[in-house]
């Protein structure tokens, strides 16, 4: 029983530290990597032949 409670709650933390550093509105992983794409991106389709 005390194995299932100490798998459930280190399931919990992973989740907790997931939402808070990886998908995290504003200031998450997901956002800066998506807006460091888009200035690639930017970059990328303004340079000349």
């Amino acid at each position: 029983m005390r194995n299932i409670l100490v798998t459930v709650m280190m399931l919990i933390v992973v989740a907790l530290l997931f939402t808070t550093i990886i998908n995290d509105g504003s200031t998450g992983m997901r956002k800066n990597i998506g807006t460091h794409g888009t200035t690639a991106n930017t970059n990328i389709t303004a340079l000349q032949p």
